[in-house]
C-alpha cells in the first residue's frame, strides 16, 4: 500500500463562523490507481499528486466544508465518483446545492484501489455521518476528524455530540490492534495505542 499526503489551507465554516485550517488529503493506492480521502479547499494539487494515476474513489471522511469544498472540481479534473455517508446529506447540501454525491458510503463496505482495501467504519459524534477508514492489512486507518493526535474530534457545534463521538471511538476505533497507525484529517499522525489511555480517561471520567 503506497500512502501519499497531500495539505491544503483554507476555511472552515461552520454556525457562522470561520477558521483558518490545514487539511490533510490521503492518496492510498499503488503507482496505477488511487483512492482520495477528502478533498479540501484547492484541487490542483491534489490532482498534481494523483499525477496520470486512476482515482477508483474520491472517499469523504465525513460532509464539513473544509473536507468537500474541492470534491466536485477534483471529481472533474480526475474523472471520478464521489461517496459520502448519507447521514452528512445536509452538510454537503450547504456546499453542492443541486448536486448530489455519486454514491454513498456503507458501513461495513471495502474500498479497493491499487491491490489495497479499505473497510468502512462508521463513526458518528464529529457529525452524524463520519466514516473512518481502515486498511486492516496495512495497519492503517485513515480518520477524517473522529480521531486526532491528543484525543477525539470536536463537538460542541451543530450535528456534533461528544457522548455519540466518544462511544464510536470506544466500540469501533480501541477495538483495532493498537498498532494501527492512524492518519488524520489535520495535525500529525498517532497510533491507537498513543490516544487509547486518554480515551479511556475521558470515558470514566464522563461516565
Amino acid at each position: 500500500m503506497s500512502i501519499e499526503l497531500v495539505t491544503t489551507d483554507g476555511i472552515f465554516s461552520l454556525d457562522g463562523e470561520d477558521f483558518e485550517v490545514t487539511n490533510n488529503i490521503w492518496l492510498v493506492g499503488d503507482d496505477r490507481e488511487v483512492i482520495v480521502v477528502d478533498a479540501a479547499h484547492d484541487h490542483l494539487p491534489i490532482v498534481e499528486a494523483v499525477h496520470g494515476r486512476r482515482v477508483a474513489l474520491i472517499a469523504l471522511t465525513h460532509g464539513h466544508n473544509d473536507h468537500i469544498n474541492a470534491a466536485v472540481a477534483l471529481a472533474e479534473a480526475v474523472d471520478a465518483p464521489i461517496a459520502l455517508h448519507p447521514d452528512d446529506t445536509m452538510l454537503w447540501d450547504v456546499v453542492y446545492p443541486g448536486r448530489t454525491p455519486d454514491r454513498e458510503l456503507a458501513p461495513g463496505e471495502v474500498l479497493r484501489a491499487g491491490g489495497c482495501e479499505l473497510g468502512v467504519l462508521h463513526t458518528p459524534g464529529h457529525s452524524p455521518g463520519c466514516c473512518c477508514f481502515w486498511g486492516e492489512a496495512a495497519g492503517v486507518l485513515f480518520s477524517g476528524d473522529t480521531l486526532f493526535c491528543g484525543g477525539p474530534g470536536a463537538t460542541g457545534r451543530s450535528y456534533s455530540d461528544r457522548p455519540t463521538i466518544l462511544r464510536s471511538i470506544r466500540q469501533r476505533l480501541l477495538a483495532l490492534p493498537g498498532h494501527t497507525v492512524v492518519h488524520t484529517g489535520h495535525g500529525d499522525s498517532t497510533t491507537i495505542a498513543a490516544e487509547a489511555p486518554h480515551i479511556e480517561d475521558l470515558l470514566r471520567s464522563e461516565g
